[in-house]
């Protein structure tokens, strides 16, 4: 009879995030990302439609607020879509930011119990998030259809918009959880940061006023600008999907760039640090 024996010890070479080891634990990963989808849906009566809730009704306040009284130019499309096509990624990233920002803090009891990968807790709500992003992005396409509006061959640009959306919710959550473990200010400072940061993007108002409001250096403006990774990821959707602006490439470019570098040093940093996640919770 042979005896089965599982040893843990340090890999050979560092990595940012552990990959391999990350696969060995997918079905705790998956676990954990349908206890949080269940969670937030259980003994509720409207269910799903909740999904749907935010988007639309923040649609709604912004068609009536920036579009119809502030007079908000939208690039040539109705207001209403303008800022739905935006609303849809913004709310992913708010929420998946806000729960990984809080989910070692949440999760205390698990990091004491029983070894695991500790990235795990913060790519759990990230992941756990498509789900609400994938029902609004469904209304979008019906939205679409009601404006007759159709998409272009770049709606194939989409996947890639989210991977860069998933990748910088990552980042900066992964910076946030093992911030706000040892240092509860943390959460209640995401609490307003996060809002502060939809003024931030393109959400109410066109990334093409960056250039208007900067005419000598409107490159160099746009290009500063795209460090925020979101602003590319928002004026690419609409690109993409209501096809009225070009790709915008440059925000993209920088963007990227951006959030790689954030979901590394986030990375870098929480593994350095989750040794004492489990002595500080």
């Amino acid at each position: 009879m042979h005896e089965s024996r599982s040893v843990i010890e340090p890999t050979k070479r560092w990595q940012a995030v552990n990959w391999a080891e990350l696969a060995s634990y997918r079905d705790l990963l998956f676990f954990l990302v349908w206890r949080d989808i269940k969670v937030v849906y259980k003994q509720t009566v409207m269910g799903l439609a909740w999904a749907l809730i935010r988007p639309v009704f923040g649609m709604l306040v912004f068609t009536v607020v920036f579009g119809r009284l502030a007079q908000i130019r939208s690039d040539g499309i109705p207001y209403a879509l303008f800022s739905y096509t935006a609303l849809v990624p913004w709310f992913y990233f708010s929420t998946a930011l806000t729960k990984a920002s809080n989910s070692l803090v949440t999760n205390r009891n698990l990091l004491t119990k029983v070894y695991f990968p500790r990235y795990v807790i913060p790519f759990t709500p990230i992941l756990a998030g498509l789900l609400d992003f994938a029902i609004s992005f469904a209304l979008l396409l019906v939205m679409m259809i009601g404006y007759r509006i159709l998409p272009t061959w770049a709606i194939l640009y989409t996947p890639l918009l989210v991977l860069l959306m998933v990748v910088t919710a990552a980042g900066i959550g992964m910076w946030a959880a093992a911030l706000a473990i040892r240092y509860r200010d943390i959460e209640f400072g995401m609490q307003f940061f996060v809002p502060l940061l939809m003024y931030g993007a393109p959400v109410v108002w066109p990334a093409s006023l960056i250039a208007a409001h900067f005419p000598a250096h409107p490159l160099a403006a746009r290009l500063l600008y795209g460090l925020y990774p979101m602003a590319g990821v928002i004026e690419g959707f609409r690109a993409a999907l209501l096809g009225k602006t070009p790709m915008p490439w440059d925000l993209l470019a920088t963007g990227t760039l951006a959030a790689l570098a954030l979901f590394l040093s986030g990375a870098t940093y929480f593994r350095r640090t989750e040794d004492t996640f489990a002595d500080v919770a």
